[in-house]
């Protein structure tokens, strides 16, 4: 489960604590679901185990696990529908690298990459020659910089920004004529400097280089001397492919049912989203999160394989890089590989493998989107296996959201939140398998139903979860959908809230935010960190694009 989307995971932990704490009387296994136990813990092991390395995308884990469920749906009897095979790969923006042409060459001695210097991300890709003095700022020749006097005039004030600082200056070196910009530091204060991959600013016309301390000592001691210097700046985009994993049974249906879980989970923590704190790198299997949903997709697809109710037609899909912003399941509501105009609902299951024992509460997503969902799900109702827990939001920390954007009716299962979340404990021996056995056992039940088989569901908005967390944010949100998946400079809007601050304002999915006051907004990162700059009941000029129009309106948090 995707963790940027905090909030309504914080929210799902408080429900699961309510009022649901009855015990209920598990019914007994049938022959049936004794054998789906044993599949379920089959499924979970493989997936979950550290011959897979945490399943991240992009990685020779995620392709034996892709493997695997390719397998599995082959052995069911599902055609393929990915597009290759089973298979629908997409690439995954990693955010940008300095390839290894990058040199820099000083009186013939080179200098060792991201230990003496680096480019920063905004650099310009250019070759350069050339003979500077250091203390002299010619036209056509590299400008040097020493940033010891702009640190220490700012060394107290909370609101100076190094690196828009340099950025700044950068622009109007190169218009008063620098070819390059070589920026060093002889101060005591750290600068902190260091090449930042999920920078995704706009390239400037120049190149902007950080020389070491040590480096720079050994170099650029005398203000009056010529050096012979000779660099290329090379900094490219770093990318990794995914890919999902699609079955298909053909019905000869009116509509399709479309079945979802995300099978990827995050391999080391290398994209910062573990919540182990300790710096180790350990296996994070992901047995819960999302071992589990992939393993009842495989079982679902066993069951619809051989059920004679033939009124859908199914999808099964296993998303990939839904830990790093739902990318699969956007690429695919993006290039489906079905009629999506037949689709009629999508059910989304993640997290589904801890079902408490005494608890026993299912939460159930996306109840608001249909008003058919009420005639299928009765909360109230003492035959239910479990307790059941309604969110009416179409939108969450998981596939489904994707699907909801398209104007489908959706379903999300989830057991809650648990100490072992994002962390490598999250194994296969605290899967509850038999709790998971009665959740696919009621999700079968809806998908059969003559209420959801007999017609086509009309789908109705709901309120949007919000996704960026306001204990981060100081309390101040715009009320948009980030778009995870946006490369480029800026956050894009993949949805918009009504009645929030950005819908107020005239934002719209599809806009890009650049600025927010006097701050610039070139990340997901950099959007967090401006918006708790701000208080509730404010007012501050955004600035976005739409197109190629850049717009200037107010918003009021």
């Amino acid at each position: 489960m995707n963790s940027i989307r905090a909030v309504l995971l914080f929210a799902l932990l408080f429900l699961i604590q309510d009022s649901f704490a009855q015990k209920r009387k598990s019914p007994k296994l049938s022959k049936a679901d004794q054998a789906m136990v044993k599949n379920l813990q089959s499924h979970i092991s493989y997936l979950a185990s550290d011959k897979l390395e945490g399943r991240r995308a992009g990685t020779n884990g995620e392709k034996l696990a892709s493997e695997y469920i390719s397998q599995k749906f082959q052995e069911i009897g599902l055609q393929p529908k990915g597009a290759d095979g089973f298979f629908q790969s997409f690439e995954i923006y990693d955010g940008k690298q300095i390839n290894q042409a990058t040199h820099f060459i000083v009186n013939d001695n080179t200098l060792a990459l991201e230990k003496d210097f680096f480019p920063f991300p905004f650099s310009q890709n250019l070759s350069i020659e050339s003979l500077p003095a250091i203390a002299v700022q010619e036209a056509d020749m590299p400008w040097f910089f020493d940033l010891k006097e702009t640190l220490e005039e700012n060394k107290n004030n909370p609101h100076f920004d190094l690196n828009e600082f340099i950025r700044n200056n950068a622009k109007k070196a190169k218009s008063r004529g620098a070819s390059a910009v070589i920026l060093y530091n002889t101060s005591a204060i750290d600068d902190k400097l260091k090449f930042d991959p999920k920078d995704r600013t706009d390239k400037l016309d120049i190149p902007v280089i950080y020389v070491s301390k040590d480096a720079s000592k050994k170099y650029f001691s005398d203000p009056a001397a010529t050096l012979d210097i000779k660099i290329k700046i090379d900094v490219g985009e770093k990318k990794r492919n995914g890919r999902n994993v699609i079955g298909y049974i053909d019905n000869g249906a009116a509509g399709t049912v479309i079945l979802g879980a995300h099978y990827d989970h995050l391999g080391y923590g290398e994209d910062n989203n573990s919540m182990l704190r300790t710096g180790e790198k350990m296996i994070h299997n992901g047995a819960d999160d999302n071992a589990s949903g992939t393993a009842a997709l495989i079982e679902l697809a066993r069951i619809l394989r051989n059920t004679k109710q033939k009124n859908s037609n199914y999808l099964f899909i296993a998303f990939s890089a839904e830990e790093v912003g739902l990318n699969g399941s956007k690429f695919f509501t993006e290039n489906p590989t079905v009629d999506f105009s037949k689709v009629n609902y999508m059910i989304n299951m993640d997290m589904i493998g801890r079902l408490n024992d005494s608890s026993q509460v299912v939460t159930i997503g996306g109840f608001g989107t249909s008003p058919q969902w009420g005639s299928l799900i009765n909360p109230a109702d003492k035959k239910n296996p479990f307790a059941i827990r309604i969110d009416s939001s179409g939108t969450g920390p998981s596939d489904h959201t994707s699907f909801y954007r398209k104007d489908i009716p959706v379903l999300f299962f989830f057991t809650g939140l648990h100490t072992d979340y994002h962390k490598p404990s999250d194994d296969v021996d605290k899967i509850n398998y038999i709790g998971e056995t009665r959740i696919v056992n009621y999700i079968s039940g809806i998908v059969q139903s003559p209420i959801s088989t007999g017609q086509k569901l009309a789908f109705t908005k709901t309120r949007e979860t919000q996704t960026t967390s306001s204990m981060r944010s100081g309390g101040v949100t715009m009320g948009i959908m980030p778009d995870y998946t946006f490369s480029g400079a800026g956050v894009r809007c993949d949805g918009v809230t009504d009645g929030r601050p950005a819908q107020k304002a005239g934002l719209k999915a599809g806009d890009v935010i650049v600025k927010i006051g006097d701050y610039n907004v070139s990340s997901m990162e950099t959007y967090m960190q401006t918006l708790g700059k701000f208080q509730k009941g404010e007012k501050a000029k955004v600035k976005f694009k739409r197109g190629s129009e850049e717009i200037e309106t107010e918003v009021q948090f």
